[in-house]
């Protein structure tokens, strides 16, 4: 596995290193040994799928608010998606910075998510399914968003933003906090 750092501190772009032959290949996509070397969350306790019928829908930003703050280990399975994480950690050197990354079945490369990070993605094909290992349960009181277009967040997006859930279009904007989001 081959680990890129990316602007958000503790964030990390994951490629894969395949080993060929003539019927394809094998490659390791999660080891828990290199999480641990790396300082990295390496207990996941839940892995999710989510399918997106339609190319420019976007979902997020979503997070889960302390003591229940989550790790991410999010790759595309399926069809192509632009991930985005966003630093919500006051005390980190990249607070309130993002990282955006292409995720696809066919580039196979993954995002790490650490704790107290919001993250939300938009499809960039039909049919595009992700797949989530999480370091912590869903606890539904717990969830937290922010707005996908705010702009003390400057997001760019490669698409026009479409099929937004209503919660997604309600959360406020990250200045209206005053402090850390709730």
């Amino acid at each position: 596995m081959i680990f890129l750092s990316t602007e958000i501190e503790g964030a990390h772009l994951i490629d894969i290193e395949p080993i060929m032959d003539e019927r394809g290949f094998f490659a390791r996509a999660w080891c828990q040994r290199e999480f641990l070397s790396r300082g990295l969350v390496a207990c996941m306790v839940q892995t999710n799928l989510a399918l997106t019928c339609e190319r420019g829908t976007l979902r997020g930003l979503h997070y889960q608010a302390a003591p229940h703050a989550e790790a991410k280990l999010v790759r595309c399975i399926q069809g192509a998606a632009y991930v985005v994480a966003v630093d919500l950690r006051r005390e980190s050197a990249s607070y309130l910075r993002w990282v955006g990354a292409e995720l696809s079945a066919r580039n196979r490369r993954a995002l790490y998510v650490p704790p107290g990070c919001a993250q939300g993605y938009q499809t960039l094909a039909d049919q595009t399914e992700l797949l989530y290992q999480m370091s912590a349960f869903y606890v539904p009181e717990a969830a937290r968003g922010l707005r996908y277009d705010d702009p003390a967040l400057g997001i760019r997006w490669p698409l026009e933003a479409r099929n937004l859930s209503p919660r997604d279009r309600a959360w406020p904007p990250y200045g209206l906090y005053g402090t850390d989001p709730p």
